[in-house]
């Protein structure tokens, strides 16, 4: 047996080309008109433009922080100022920062207030209700005042 007399076992269909002139006329089978009648048709997948609609949640590259809203989002606040508004031994609390006008209101909520160590605190203060960095929990203790 040579190479040349093997006989394949399964008959192959021949595949239907269709839109070439012969047995078909005018449409060729493709029906009238528009996009999947034209020569290399191709649609759009229809699940691509509803995934580029949704935005993009979480993947490298994307910052947290795009996702906070301005009500979580800290005031911060330096010791230097607090010392030019209030005088000695006053109560320093979010709502007399917003009564002094250091602080806004993001719609109904009260932001949360950081009290940071840049400037020379000169006062003895009693502070509630805030956060505060190292640094400027110890000059504000250092001079007698208070933090809760």
């Amino acid at each position: 047996m040579q190479i040349h007399e093997l006989k394949t076992r399964v008959a192959r269909k021949t595949k239907k080309v269709v839109g070439r002139g012969g047995k078909r006329g005018k449409t060729s089978g493709r029906g009238t008109k528009g996009q999947k009648a034209r020569a290399g048709h191709r649609i759009r997948p229809a699940m691509r433009d509803t995934i580029k609609k949704i935005p993009k949640k979480r993947g490298e590259g994307v910052s947290r922080n795009q996702f906070k809203t301005e009500t979580d989002r800290s005031v911060v606040l330096n010791i230097g100022l607090l010392s030019t508004v209030f005088v000695s031994g006053e109560k320093v609390t979010p709502k007399t920062l917003l009564e002094k006008g250091l602080i806004e209101k993001a719609g109904d909520r009260m932001p949360t207030v950081k009290i940071l160590a840049h400037g020379e605190l000169d006062k003895k203060l009693d502070i509630r209700g805030c956060t505060f960095s190292a640094t400027a929990k110890a000059n504000i203790e250092k001079l007698g005042g208070t933090v809760a």
